[in-house]
């Protein structure tokens, strides 16, 4: 007897926006449900789908919901063109599609008995997001967690009521911005800058890291001179992703493809690819 067909890996599963929140000018996160005929997946922190927008396009999105509530997936997306503001202007009941997961995770396992550092500029504390949800459902099992976040602007960081949450949570938040306006009682400056004030144990550190690439080779640098060592310190890469499959080949980066070797890889691995401009 012939096997059934199988349906093709570019073949999106139909979801539906069941809720939208503005976080900035410019970013949205929303949550969506299977339609019908959908069907809902498990995830790991750290990984991505590929959201299509019907009529416009399909982009790679970070999944930034929480992993122990597979049933619906929770993506913010910034608006950067055509099919990023058709995702982020949809109504509530709007369709989208949805292929995925995909990628490798964040390690938040690997810090068990230590302690765990999330580092994120702009948008990147997306990514780190579910990690973070990963890191308080065993904190138990964990050491110190801490937060250094970096925004331009304060109008321009993300979750705000939800930084203060996991601060009566337990986690030791750091916020800075770039340029502070009135009001603003908190550090100014990159968020590289908080590293060095953070006081986590070096030799029991995990730091996980994820925003603009510049971010990232000086944030994962800094965490080596504080003693991190580079095996340690993970990055987030999703640059030039088209197809998720590694197949186009668009993402390749020196031997690894992105897509499929990533997006989560090990410093150690990464930093000599990091000085290989972006197309």
């Amino acid at each position: 007897m012939a096997e059934p067909a199988r349906a093709s890996p570019f073949l999106p599963e139909p979801y539906r926006v069941v809720r939208r929140h503005r976080e900035t000018a410019d970013t949205w996160t929303l949550e969506l449900e299977p339609a019908t005929g959908g069907k809902a997946f498990s995830f790991a922190p750290g990984q991505f789908t590929m959201v299509y927008a019907f009529g416009a396009g399909e982009v790679p999105i970070s999944l930034s919901g929480d992993p122990a509530r597979p049933e619906r997936l929770v993506h913010t997306v910034r608006i950067a063109g055509a099919t990023t503001r058709a995702i982020c202007t949809l109504d509530r009941g709007g369709a989208l599609g949805i292929r995925g997961p995909y990628g490798t995770a964040w390690p938040v396992d690997r810090a068990a008995g230590g302690d765990l550092v999330l580092a994120a500029g702009g948008i990147g504390l997306a990514p780190l997001r579910p990690a973070l949800y990963a890191a308080l459902a065993r904190r138990e099992g964990l050491g110190r967690v801490v937060l250094l976040y970096g925004g331009r602007s304060p109008d321009q960081l993300l979750y705000g009521q939800e930084l203060e949450r996991w601060r009566e949570a337990g986690v030791d938040v750091h916020v800075t911005v770039d340029r502070a306006g009135r009001g603003w009682r908190g550090p100014v400056g990159v968020v590289t800058t908080l590293i060095e004030r953070a006081g986590f144990d070096p030799e029991r550190t995990t730091a996980l890291v994820c925003g603009p690439e510049v971010m990232m080779r000086f944030a994962a640098a800094g965490f080596v001179r504080a003693g991190v060592g580079a095996e340690r310190v993970f990055l987030s890469m999703e640059r030039n992703m088209k197809c998720a499959l590694g197949q186009c080949g668009r993402c390749q980066l020196g031997p690894v493809f992105v897509c499929g070797d990533g997006p989560v890889f090990r410093y150690s691995e990464i930093e000599p690819l990091l000085a290989v401009p972006e197309l």
